[in-house]
């Protein structure tokens, strides 16, 4: 064989083995954009983004659009993370071990044993995001925002965004608490007592009632947490102001 052949040959092969280094990245770092993968493996963004390119329409990693971790504002940042097949790809024995592990131990001790289980997972999550949180002040749109930065700092990609819904002098105000990535999702999708340990150290750390809209576990596009934070009332006087008055709303901050 010539040594161009034999260099044609050896090129396939090379590719590949950059490409499992570029998915091995997105394992370790993901979330992560495209930028960040040039940096961490020293390629240029042209072939950083070749080899992305080529892993998704393999189906082995794929987009999730996070917003600016900063601001919130501006276009959603593209960030890259294993899909389940490219999980499946680079070997996923620790989860099928975490299942077999958890099904025995429910059969053993029961469903309690498990949900205590997943509440210990969560406690040192509690104990290192409590003193941020409470760093925050009393309010609780702050305080979510906190936590939101905290989940981002472990990999989580967390962001907030108030929402309301207004009624006749009044409007209902909440902020959604979503997470663009989770570490345990496809063993929650088969105990959903991570889950719900996860949502009791958000109300207990806000200091409020929450409620889960949408899970990654349960098929959601991002796991977004409903956290309440009050109404806002406009009281108006019922009489109309004397000549050369103006009216005055005054807006008065109540808990639900």
């Amino acid at each position: 064989m010539s040594s161009s052949a034999s260099l044609r040959a050896q090129a396939p092969e090379s590719e590949e083995r950059t490409r499992d280094r570029v998915l091995n990245a997105v394992l370790e770092h993901g979330p992560v954009s495209a930028a960040g993968l040039g940096r961490i493996l020293g390629f240029t963004p042209a072939a950083v983004r070749r080899h992305l390119d080529a892993l998704s329409r393999k189906g082995l990693i794929e987009v999730k659009l996070t917003a600016n971790s900063a601001t919130g504002a501006g276009r959603p940042a593209r960030k890259y993370v294993l899909s389940r097949q490219g999980q499946t790809r680079l070997g996923d024995d620790y989860l099928d071990i975490a299942r077999t592990a958890l099904a025995a131990l429910g059969e053993a001790a029961g469903s309690e044993a498990v949900a205590e289980f997943a509440r210990n997972r969560y406690r040192d999550m509690e104990e290192r995001y409590r003193p941020i949180v409470e760093a925050a002040g009393p309010g609780i749109e702050e305080r979510a925002k906190a936590l939101a930065e905290a989940l981002s700092a472990d990999g989580f990609v967390g962001s907030t965004t108030v929402v309301g819904s207004k009624a006749p002098h009044s409007t209902m105000l909440a902020v959604q608490l979503c997470q663009g990535h989770c570490p345990v999702q496809q063993l929650a999708a088969d105990f959903p007592d991570f889950c719900d340990s996860e949502t009791e150290v958000f109300s207990r750390l806000l200091g409020v009632d929450v409620r889960r809209l949408s899970t990654l576990a349960g098929g959601g596009h991002v796991c977004t947490t409903h956290i309440p934070v009050g109404r806002t009332r406009s009281a108006v006087r019922p009489v109309e102001p004397a000549t050369g008055t103006r009216r005055v709303s005054i807006n008065l901050q109540e808990r639900p």
